[in-house]
C-alpha cells in the first residue's frame, strides 16, 4: 500500500495558499464539500509525486498528515487497533470518492487511511442540496 495524499494543517488558509505557491509552485483551490478544505495541486500529473490537501486546523500544534491508499478501510482499522494503533476519528464518506478515517500509530503520529470509492455518498441528501450545483474538480488520480 502506498501513501496517496497529504494533509497539511492552517490556521490561515490564504496566507498558507501563498506560501506554497511562492515557494514551492503549488495550486490550491477550494474544496465543493460541507467542510473547509483545499485541494493541492503539486505539478503536473506525467511528473512523479502526490498531491494533498489545505485542512483548518483542528487543535494547537498538528503536523502533516500522510493518507495510505488501502484496498478496505474497515479492514485496515481494525488491524491498525489490534497492532497498537488508535482510531482518532472514524470511517467518514468523501462524497463520489470514498472513505477517510484518522488513526495514531504506536508513536502518536497521525496517519490517514483512504478507500476509494466513486459510488460513496452523503446520507440522506441529493446531491444539489448537499452543496449547491455540483461542480467537482477533476478526481484525484491515484496509482492502481
Amino acid at each position: 500500500m502506498r501513501v496517496a495524499h497529504f494533509e497539511v494543517p492552517v490556521s490561515d488558509p490564504d496566507r498558507a495558499m501563498r506560501f506554497y505557491h511562492d515557494m514551492f509552485g503549488w495550486k490550491a483551490q477550494a474544496w465543493e464539500g460541507p467542510h473547509d478544505y483545499w485541494l493541492i495541486t503539486t505539478g503536473p500529473d506525467e511528473e512523479p509525486g502526490i498531491d494533498g490537501g489545505f485542512m483548518r486546523r483542528p487543535y494547537a500544534g498538528g503536523g502533516i498528515t500522510i493518507t495510505i491508499l488501502v484496498p478496505s478501510i474497515d479492514e485496515c482499522l481494525a488491524g491498525i487497533e489490534q497492532s497498537g494503533g488508535h482510531v482518532v476519528q472514524p470511517k467518514t464518506t468523501i462524497h463520489h470518492a470514498g472513505y477517510i478515517a484518522y488513526c495514531t500509530d504506536t508513536e502518536g503520529n497521525t496517519i490517514g487511511i483512504y478507500e476509494r470509492d466513486r459510488s460513496a455518498r452523503w446520507r440522506g441528501l441529493p446531491d444539489e442540496a448537499q452543496h449547491g450545483p455540483i461542480r467537482t474538480p477533476a478526481p484525484l488520480q491515484y496509482p492502481e
